[in-house]
């Protein structure tokens, strides 16, 4: 059967309203107009916006400017990734821990300019070792992380999406890199991101909103409706990106969504009818 709505004038009552990205305001360098639009509709009844990405590849200041470009108008204090959540935790319980990062450039230089002392590789051991979404991967980065993790290094990763989505199709993210790792070493990560607790905890510090006045709008269910269902806030699930119908068929009645549209343009004319 299909899935059926249940009342939506929950989402109304909200106040923080979270937004993942690729696949749900855009999907790589095409932007979704219809939620340029609601985003606006929600701004000018005062609610409050969040963009949230698990996509370490790039720093908040470039995602700044990206969605400037695309219309959306953020502030730097509404953008927030799955790489800041993992630098905070390095920072807060981790501090002054050795760590190699398998990332890119614009990662590297996130978390070297807070201060985590970074390795190049050539190092016999590592403390921590932490992977992320690397464009710029190569066997030989993948042999040191491995070396380090067998060595006894503690493994972090910084999002479990196993793809991510482009406008010519998926392509391998971090969960498929902590894969490759976890098969040769045996050894399983922490992953931070959605949808895990950090995440939110995180979010409630930066927005001093509550869990249960949250909602969270995306296209994945094992991370962006997990991060709803789990910790308490509203999961509203759009088809404009990885899932598709008979996905939420097949899950668990524990991880569906609360609600579900084709995109945010249903979400924008079930909420702000003309």
């Amino acid at each position: 059967m299909n899935f059926q709505n249940p009342d939506i004038s929950v989402l109304n009552e909200k106040q923080l309203y979270i937004f993942d990205m690729d696949g749900t305001i855009y999907l790589g360098n095409r932007v979704f107009l219809y939620a340029i639009r609601f985003i606006k509709n929600l701004r000018a009844t005062g609610k409050r916006v969040l963009f949230f990405t698990n996509n370490a590849s790039h720093s908040p200041e470039f995602y700044l400017q990206k969605l400037r470009r695309m219309g959306f108008e953020p502030s730097v204090e509404e953008i927030m990734t799955s790489g800041d959540v993992t630098a905070e935790f390095l920072l807060r319980h981790r501090k002054g821990k050795s760590v190699y990062l398998l990332g890119t450039q614009d990662l590297t230089e996130n978390f070297a300019r807070r201060g985590i002392p970074l390795l190049s590789g050539d190092e016999e051991r590592a403390d921590i070792v932490v992977t992320s979404f690397d464009t710029s991967l190569t066997y030989e980065k993948m042999n040191t992380v491995c070396r380090f993790v067998r060595g006894g290094a503690e493994y972090l990763s910084t999002h479990p999406d196993f793809n991510c989505p482009t406008e010519n199709g998926p392509i391998p993210d971090s969960g498929a890199i902590s894969a490759f790792v976890t098969a040769s070493t045996g050894v399983v990560p922490t992953y931070f991101g959605k949808p895990y607790a950090q995440t939110v905890e995180m979010i409630c510090e930066a927005t001093g909103v509550s869990k249960q006045d949250m909602c969270i709008f995306g296209d994945r269910l094992y991370t962006d409706i997990a991060v709803g269902k789990r910790h308490g806030m509203t999961a509203v699930l759009v088809y404009s990106g990885e899932t598709q119908p008979q996905d939420v068929e097949n899950a668990s009645e524990a991880d569906r969504p609360d609600l579900v549209f084709d995109s945010l343009d249903d979400v924008d004319r079930a909420m702000f009818p003309a």
